[in-house]
């Protein structure tokens, strides 16, 4: 060095006039370093713990597997309004399933049931239920989707409403989809093999199936209840809307899409994804009309 500090020594500081003058940025980009190393990257079971409730068929206390509020960053919103997370599906974890009865239920609904329901949930699930034989950390894709197909099944039984039984649908259809990108990404490599293809139609057609249930459930329950069992109601609006794209029920969609738009309660963020979809159904209902022709 050429002595940049040299003279400090009139100041009585000559220990440091040999200073590197870069040395302690060379530090600290090194210090950065290990501690980048050395953080640990969040795995799933870190967003998640155990809520203890206790079920109101069989009294037992249960654990189930809860994310927490607040711990996962969200990425994006998709058309259907599924949200989706970093390092995490919330939604394998919504439903709270018994392991010693079998009643199951979207967390949601999680409330008490009258004797003729619980009858039934004890003569028609619990009489056959098998517990699985470990409690587990995380679900994966397929033990959360049978997770919902059980809470639909004892939704059935109990005779829920539609509303509640189409929610249901919606969340398996939103897990399905989820299922699809996670395949995709997950074992692109394997994309165009047999196993591949036949999971992915395999994914697809159950996809399929939960959400036009979803659809004809929110529609009966649009007629039947008046409300949609505390679900915010512009929201189910426009999910109706989007499934009925979807679908091909244009008209539906068309005339429920007017009344998001038109609603001087619906707010403007939900009036701009109704003003996207509109534009979507406009080119779907014109490429309908050039097919017809």
């Amino acid at each position: 060095m050429l002595g940049l500090l040299k003279g400090l020594g009139k100041f009585g500081l000559n220990e440091l006039e040999n200073l590197n003058i870069y040395e302690d940025e060379k530090k600290t980009t090194a210090q950065e370093k290990d501690v980048k190393e050395t953080v640990r990257i969040m795995q799933e079971e870190d967003y998640l713990f155990d809520k203890t409730y206790e079920c109101p068929v069989c009294y037992q206390k249960i654990k189930a597997r809860t994310m927490r509020t607040g711990r996962a960053k969200l990425v994006r919103t998709d058309i259907y309004l599924r949200p989706v997370y970093e390092n995490i599906e919330p939604l394998k974890y919504e439903v709270i399933s018994c392991p010693c009865c079998g009643y199951s239920v979207h967390s949601r609904y999680f409330s008490g049931l009258t004797a003729l329901q619980i009858k039934a949930i004890r003569e028609t699930i619990s009489v056959s239920f098998q517990s699985p034989t470990e409690e587990k950390l995380t679900y994966t894709y397929e033990e959360a989707l049978g997770r919902y197909k059980l809470s639909l099944a004892c939704a059935i039984v109990r005779h829920a409403k539609a509303s509640e039984k189409a929610y249901i649908c919606l969340k398996a259809g939103w897990l399905l989809i989820s299922m699809e990108e996670n395949l995709k990404s997950r074992e692109a490599d394997k994309a165009g093999s047999q196993e591949y293809e036949q999971k992915l139609k395999e994914i697809r057609a159950e996809q399929y199936e939960f959400l036009k249930n979803a659809l004809d459930g929110f529609l009966t329950a649009r007629q039947t209840e008046g409300t949609f069992a505390g679900l915010d109601e512009s929201t189910i609006e426009y999910i109706i809307a989007v499934l009925a794209v979807r679908f091909g029920q244009y008209e539906v969609a068309s005339r429920i899409l007017s009344g998001i738009l038109t609603s001087p309660s619906t707010g403007s963020r939900m009036k701009d994804r109704a003003g996207e979809l509109k534009q979507i159904l406009v080119v779907k209902m014109k490429e309908k009309k050039e097919e017809q022709k």
